[in-house]
């Protein structure tokens, strides 16, 4: 008996092919909102958490801004993070404002950074040519330097930077190396930017103390435990005073970025999913349609003997087929809308597998309850105003 409803139900569909593929229509456009949306924020989601990895999964930073008593980290706070377990090196930093010349060639306002041989060291695809700021460098106050991809543009638009001399601050320093030009997060992070060891930019900027610190771990899964015990020593450092400091960690960085992807995946989801309502509205516009213009052989099958319960499986599983059927179009069609988006786009192209379930399974669910009803009516007809009908 059920093959026969089926077969009755598939028959139906196919009898009025317009009819029922404008049904199924909302259907796929409900499913294929779904999919292409969660695929093509998961693929951002996951561009930006690569971006963020990049910034440094092991990297807690330190932003000191001081109080009355104590305007940043001396030598000694440094020390005392640094023989902290789990890690593995700090890289001071301080940074100001300065103009560069060279040759008649003058840039204003450009970034001077103070780092160590720690950032570098910890730090991928930063340098472009030359070498990087070493220990020697640090501990003698070197006057050297690496200089951003535009400072290169502007200087030395048509010759080798490297083993060259420019003039920073009124001081001479010689150029070791160049950077990479900056893409992603950091874009134009480093390009306008000059690179020093800290000690020299602490004379040179005339600052006394360190503003901010990076801190590397040697192990990544414990940063929560690591960053509390930097807390702790920060706190001893200025008295108590947590305004004067403030740490902070990619883990946090992470989990925001988590947080406000996941309710954007979610509010897209949902607004989608009231494409896939309006057209089980649809379905069971059609199927109250078929039960009227199918009430004489109803009232034919039920007065040979039909059990309401039959009658009414037939119209849920044609219900159902249209549902499906506009499903898996919906999903196909979605797989192809996220593909061209993500190309688009420049993001990676993924499909999650829970995004899946949730459009077919869903798309089931619309035909099941937006079928019942008009399936409910056609099984309890009267056979006999049912045959009347006709």
């Amino acid at each position: 008996m059920l093959k026969e409803s089926i077969l009755m139900s598939w028959q139906n569909i196919i009898h009025n092919k317009m009819r029922s593929f404008l049904t199924v229509l909302g259907v796929l456009i409900g499913v294929a909102s779904i999919i292409a949306l969660i695929s093509i924020v998961q693929g951002v989601t996951d561009n930006i958490t690569s971006q963020v990895m990049d910034m440094g999964a092991n990297k807690v930073t330190v932003q000191a801004m001081g109080t009355p008593l104590k305007r940043g980290l001396s030598v000694n706070d440094m020390d005392t993070i640094s023989s902290i377990d789990n890690i593995k090196g700090v890289s001071p930093g301080v940074s100001g404002r300065t103009s560069l010349s060279h040759e008649g060639h003058v840039m204003e306002e450009v970034d001077v950074q103070g780092r160590n041989e720690v950032h570098f060291a910890n730090t991928e695809d930063l340098l472009q040519s030359g070498r990087a700021i070493n220990r020697l460098d640090v501990d003698n106050r070197n006057q050297v330097c690496l200089i951003g991809h535009d400072v290169v543009s502007e200087l030395f638009p048509t010759e080798n930077p490297i083993d060259r001399e420019i003039i920073v601050n009124g001081s001479t320093f010689l150029v070791i190396g160049t950077l990479q030009e900056s893409s992603g997060f950091s874009a134009g992070g480093n390009d306008q930017a000059v690179i020093i060891p800290y000690t020299t930019a602490k004379s040179l900027l005339g600052i006394g103390y360190v503003t901010s610190l990076d801190v590397y771990l040697m192990d990544e899964t414990l940063s929560d435990t690591t960053t509390a015990e930097i807390e702790s020593a920060l706190q001893v450092a200025f008295n108590d005073n947590e305004d004067g400091y403030k740490v902070s960690n990619m883990q946090g960085i992470l989990d925001t970025v988590a947080d406000m992807t996941g309710t954007l995946t979610l509010m897209l989801a949902g607004i989608a999913c009231i494409s896939l309502i309006v057209g089980g509205i649809g379905i069971m516009n059609m199927m109250l349609v078929t039960v009227t213009e199918r009430t004489a052989e109803i009232g034919l099958r039920k007065a040979l003997g039909a059990e309401p319960k039959t009658i009414q499986w037939q119209f849920v599983l044609e219900a159902l087929f249209l549902s499906l059927f506009g499903g898996v179009l919906g999903l196909v069609a979605g797989v192809a809308v996220a593909y061209v988006g993500s190309m688009l786009m420049g993001v990676s192209f993924i499909v999650p597998a829970y995004s899946i379930g949730l459009a077919v399974g869903f798309s089931a669910i619309i035909g099941i309850v937006f079928g019942y009803s008009p399936a409910r009516k056609a099984s309890r007809l009267n056979p006999i105003d049912a045959l009347r009908s006709a």
